[in-house]
């Protein structure tokens, strides 16, 4: 007695069917043609099957690109937003990765250096184990990257001059990514060009540091300082949730400190950062000390490197199921609370009894300070106010300053992006400021001590 037994015959899974006619060049039966009915859950037209002389031998299944469309006997369910349903979970025989730590070094005491502040960022790069950097000349920045390509190989680094700004960003990726402290230098038109590199950095946590030397917009504009990044820094890095920690420097020292802290405010965040001067101090010289030491970095546990400890790693910006793409929002949304409460930097003069507080930052603090001393003198009660973050702009600092304070007054080199960050933080920290009124110059012009000293004895006479 002979049994035979039948092979299963295949079965069309209408939702993930997407009509694409594969399988019907395969049977040889001509079971299969093509479907007219619309499937409401997908908008496609699945095709159609007549099962009258097939013989399951399984080649319009073999043929079937989804993996799901056409089955060999029941169908199988599964849920299209979990992926672990659709392809199984996820093995690896790779062991867990652990964190390589890094160190410091002693720097030997030698003389202050007289150099420019572009620099003095790249000296606080290398001094932050800094080893790749990437970037292409671009005034008022470019001597950062000069030096930088001058310096790095006899330190066993690399500089490599991209083709383009979107080159450059999405090197920077690929180093952080490895686990490699990284950056470029900028200015205002390449910044613009990098903001969608920087959302897939901020999105796969990949930290970067970008020295952003801003000049005059918008457009090409011209090659003088201006603070017409600050929206773009503070609350445009590219589409989605996206923010980083902005650094403003006002001196050349501060160029190298704030720098060389970037970095480590980038890995201690997963996040890029942003150091924003002027194009007057990205070019302005001045005495910078060395500090102490020098960072020897490590490697994140999290870095993908290539080598089997850390083979399992994955960094990625892109999450197709629409729930766990909330979930990582909500995650990174915490991480900026946390940075929020953490990071907060100002400098504070004759702030403590000040009627008349000025609010600036990078070269026109500067400025403002000079003007503060010359009001001082003339009986007027003023101080200033220096934010060192941008985002987030240090509103747990200024907050206590307020109850004495009777004007404030933003000092810009720009049409009121500063000012726009300062009655927003203000806003959200539900606080009834003393009036506000501004300072402000313009296309590659920084407002003056004289024009704030004017300005303040304007208001002063008007009482």
């Amino acid at each position: 007695m002979v049994t035979t037994s039948r092979r299963p015959l295949p079965v069309v899974a209408d939702d993930y069917c997407k009509g694409c006619g594969r399988c019907i060049a395969a049977c040889a039966k001509h079971c299969l043609s093509f479907g007219h009915e619309l499937d409401p859950a997908t908008g496609l037209v699945p095709i159609h099957l007549d099962l009258t002389d097939c013989n399951g031998c399984g080649l319009c299944v073999e043929a079937c690109p989804e993996p799901y469309g056409l089955q060999a006997g029941d169908p199988v369910a599964f849920e299209p937003e979990d992926p672990a349903g659709c392809l199984g979970p996820r093995h690896s025989t790779a062991p867990e990765p652990v964190e390589i730590p890094g160190h410091e070094v002693d720097v030997a005491s030698r003389t202050p250096l007289l150099v420019k502040g572009t620099y003095a960022a790249a000296l606080g790069a290398l001094l932050a184990g800094c080893r790749h950097v990437y970037g292409y000349p671009i005034t008022p920045s470019t001597e950062g990257a000069e030096l930088c390509a001058r310096l790095l190989p006899d330190l066993g680094g690399t500089f490599v001059q991209a083709v383009s700004e979107v080159a450059t960003v999405n090197m920077l990726y690929g180093a952080g990514g490895a686990g490699r402290r990284a950056m470029t230098f900028t200015s205002s038109p390449g910044f613009s060009l990098m903001l969608e590199g920087i959302s897939y950095l901020i999105g796969a946590e990949v930290p970067a540091v970008i020295v952003n030397v801003m000049r005059a917009g918008p457009g090409l504009g011209n090659i003088g300082p201006e603070q017409g990044d600050v929206k773009l820094v503070c609350r445009g890095l590219g589409h989605g949730n996206t923010h980083a920690i902005v650094l403003a420097p006002s001196t050349p020292q501060e160029m190298l400190d704030l720098t060389m802290e970037a970095f480590d405010l980038a890995f201690a965040y997963r996040n890029p950062v942003i150091v924003v001067a002027d194009g007057y101090l990205g070019q302005m010289t001045g005495v910078v000390k060395l500090p102490t030491h020098a960072v020897v970095p490590g490697t994140p546990a999290w870095a993908v490197t290539g080598d089997l400890g850390h083979r399992a790693n994955l960094i990625c910006s892109i999450e197709l199921s629409e729930r766990a793409l909330e979930h990582h929002n909500e995650s990174l949304c915490a991480k900026y609370d946390a940075m929020t409460r953490a990071t907060q930097r100002s400098e504070r003069y004759h702030c403590d009894d000040a009627e008349i507080l000025i609010v600036a930052a990078n070269t026109p603090a500067r400025l403002a300070k000079g003007a503060v001393a010359e009001l001082r003198h003339g009986g007027v009660a003023a101080g200033l106010f220096r934010p060192i973050t941008l985002w987030p702009f240090p509103i747990d600092d200024l907050i206590p300053l307020l109850p004495h304070v009777r004007h404030l007054v933003v000092a810009e080199a720009s049409a009121g992006q500063l000012e726009d960050e300062l009655r927003l933080a203000l806003s959200h920290a539900g606080v009834n400021p003393p009036s506000i009124s501004h300072v402000r110059r313009m296309g590659g012009v920084l407002p003056s001590s004289d024009e704030v000293v004017a300005h303040v004895t304007s208001l002063e006479e008007g009482r």
